[in-house]
């Protein structure tokens, strides 16, 4: 079962109560904290930066421009990545459907086309 993709407003509202100081660490801050840099950056490691967090994004054009895979961080300090058929003509424009509507890539799969992404938590 492929787990829902949250926005960052939902995760500070069933995570952070009410934005108070927390009395323990939610562990997906422990986690981000524990990455090597650049990796580390791209993860919220507290309820402030987890108010402020924006997704890092990285897509890749295969097959001769037609087949596109997106590379999404998720707040939860994951990553998923997704595939799916594109045009070819404006991958800036395209990659948004792919990450809308395409395709879970597997992790082994995902991994050989983002290795950065080693270490990280991947969603299924």
């Amino acid at each position: 079962m492929a787990s829902k993709e949250i926005s960052t407003q939902e995760f500070v509202d069933k995570y952070m109560a009410d934005g108070s100081t927390l009395s323990t660490e939610h562990p997906s801050f422990t986690r981000a904290k524990a990455l090597p840099e650049p990796l580390r950056s791209h993860f919220p490691k507290t309820v402030q930066e987890a108010r402020k967090w924006k997704a890092h994004i990285r897509y890749q054009s295969l097959s001769d421009y037609r087949v596109m895979v997106v590379a999404v961080t998720r707040i939860e300090c994951a990553w998923r990545c997704y595939i799916g058929a594109v045009d070819g003509h404006r991958h800036d424009d395209e990659w948004q459907a792919v990450r809308d509507h395409g395709g879970t890539l597997p992790e082994n799969v995902a991994l050989a086309i983002f290795p950065e992404f080693k270490g990280v938590k991947y969603a299924t």
